[in-house]
């Protein structure tokens, strides 16, 4: 059986392991933990949709799906990660396919792996990160023809993530109810 074809498969549900940030903590810590701390939120809030679930637009007029979300965080944190901290020039996994075509372009077909991507990119982009020592220090690619820093990277993903966190709440609360997290 295909099970990225199964309308009863889901995505896992996921126990929460999140710890809240540090009250006490130098800059690195602190903003390594409020990142890490939405990362580990987005499984949580998505686990237990099935691929339609994920790939309904839940709030018209708007086309924006969970799927999208975890599609778009996918290609964001290879962007910023990958190609900006890293310097290299990894090709975007859904943009690719054209304009908008990460929030856009999900379907119940893939939506299970998109997910699974999203979880494989993170494994890559922490070891990224943990490459770099110095919050300071310019990093090797430039974003609009200028330098930027590690902590910029940090804090630019934070709030995307908080952004993004408070669209899958309310998309999630359409699907089927679900509230918290």
């Amino acid at each position: 059986m295909d099970l990225l074809n199964d309308p009863n498969e889901r995505t896992p549900v996921m126990p929460d392991v999140r710890t809240g940030p540090p009250f006490m903590a130098g800059e690195r810590e602190s903003l390594q933990a409020w990142l890490e701390f939405y990362r580990l939120t987005l499984p949580i809030k998505i686990g237990g949709l099935t691929p339609e679930q994920l790939c309904r637009a839940a709030v018209p007029p708007s086309g924006m799906s969970i799927a999208g979300i975890v599609r778009h965080l996918c290609d964001v944190e290879r962007y910023w990660f990958s190609n900006i901290v890293a310097g290299t020039d990894q090709p975007a996994r859904y943009k690719a396919e054209g304009p908008d075509a990460d929030f856009k372009g999900a379907t119940e077909a893939t939506a299970l792996a998109d997910v699974a991507a999203y979880s494989q990119e993170l494994i890559h982009v922490r070891k990224v990160a943990a490459n770099v020592t110095d919050l300071d220090a310019a990093l090797p690619a430039l974003r609009h023809g200028q330098q930027l820093n590690l902590r910029w990277v940090y804090t630019h993903m934070i709030e995307e993530y908080a952004r993004h966190a408070g669209h899958v709440d309310l998309l999630r609360e359409c699907v089927d109810g679900t509230t918290g997290y």
